[in-house]
């Protein structure tokens, strides 16, 4: 899967009472945890909001909004990332092959991305709102 430059060993070495102490429980179990929010109840699913959202858990820029679309799916949806923003990883939980999607710089959990977009890109960032902070909100 994809690997980026953007790594920086600082946001690595984290420790995960580092991250405890850095993030809401809410936010610690979905970045740290791999968790998710519960559909329909993401700040940003419906924001129509210029600009760009950044990671929650270092501040990195990951999506730009007039990328965001409405999927129907319960979470804020995406066509593309930030090049180089994002991870690819292989996801197997659950009982499904999906691809999730991680930070590039602190390797924050964000989502999941799938090859059902309506838009030229053909992709579908599913991501958690509590993973992301929009550049108003900082």
């Amino acid at each position: 899967m994809s690997k980026s430059d953007n790594k920086d060993p600082e946001w690595q070495q984290l420790s995960d009472e580092q991250w405890r102490e850095r993030l809401s429980d809410e936010a610690y179990y979905i970045l740290r945890q791999q968790g998710t929010e519960r559909p329909g109840s993401g700040k940003y699913l419906n924001l129509d909001k210029q600009g760009n959202y950044l990671c929650a858990g270092c501040g990195q820029p990951i999506f730009k909004a007039d990328h965001q679309f409405d999927a129907h799916c319960g979470w804020p949806s995406f066509d593309q990332a930030i090049e180089g923003a994002v991870e690819h990883r292989r996801d197997m939980s659950h009982g499904m092959v999906r691809t999730e999607i991680v930070c590039s710089r602190c390797g924050g959990h964000l989502g999941h991305v799938f090859d059902d977009g309506p838009t030229d890109t053909g992709q579908h960032y599913c991501i958690n709102s509590v993973a992301m902070t929009h550049q108003d909100d900082v």
